[in-house]
């Protein structure tokens, strides 16, 4: 049988340097988090990126104790929210 997706959305934002996709991705990875979809931008100097990941191949807690550490190293900012919240908050 198998598990339901549970997905989340990432997003990562800060100063544009090098490393930062490389560093969200391999934290992701090693949880066994799937990468369903990415969209990833330069502003200026500005970095963006979210993620549609789906998180059932690691604990939640893990995932996001490993990106905030990702998060602390690139100098960025981190959020990870469930699917359901994402789309709630983000409802007309």
């Amino acid at each position: 049988m198998t598990k339901k997706k549970e997905r989340a959305v990432i997003t990562v934002t800060g100063v544009d340097h090098s490393g930062i996709v490389a560093a969200v991705t391999t934290e992701l990875a090693k949880l066994n988090v799937n990468i369903e979809d990415i969209s990833q931008t330069i502003l200026q100097d500005f970095f963006t990126m979210i993620m549609l990941v789906d998180v059932r191949g690691g604990k939640r807690s893990e995932v996001q104790k490993a990106l905030d550490r990702v998060a602390d190293k690139q100098k960025v900012k981190i959020i990870m929210q469930h699917e359901d919240l994402f789309r709630y908050m983000h409802r007309v």
